[in-house]
């Protein structure tokens, strides 16, 4: 079964896509309505050490319902969804949303 990913930042990378998948995803633009980008500083060696970024973004909620976040959604497995788990560190945490396209996909948020 195919899982659904929206990535706004650093999983768009394709050094980061080769470490935490093994393979380079194929993706199409879409839009998050209703949240914002903040950044954050990450301090996982691990992290850095793929994504080679010390400071990554972050969707927030906004007050805002007009904000939209672009970014891109691609199609993963189920064992991969897991693997992008394991690449976020524990500020972030994994929600389903439906994006603009009316998509329902996973996204990365403020934990």
């Amino acid at each position: 079964m195919t899982e659904l990913l929206f990535s706004y930042g650093t999983l768009q990378l394709e050094k980061v896509q080769l470490d935490t998948f093994g393979r380079i995803l194929e993706g199409s633009p879409d839009v998050l309505k209703g949240f914002e980008l903040k950044m954050i500083e990450i301090t996982d060696l691990s992290v850095l050490a793929k994504s080679e970024q010390r400071f990554h973004p972050m969707a927030i909620p906004s007050e805002n319902s007009n904000q939209q976040i672009e970014g891109v959604v691609f199609e993963i497995t189920e064992e991969e969804l897991l693997q992008s788990d394991s690449y976020e560190v524990d500020a972030y945490k994994r929600v389903n949303v439906i994006l603009d396209s009316g998509k329902n996909a996973w996204i990365y948020i403020k934990a």
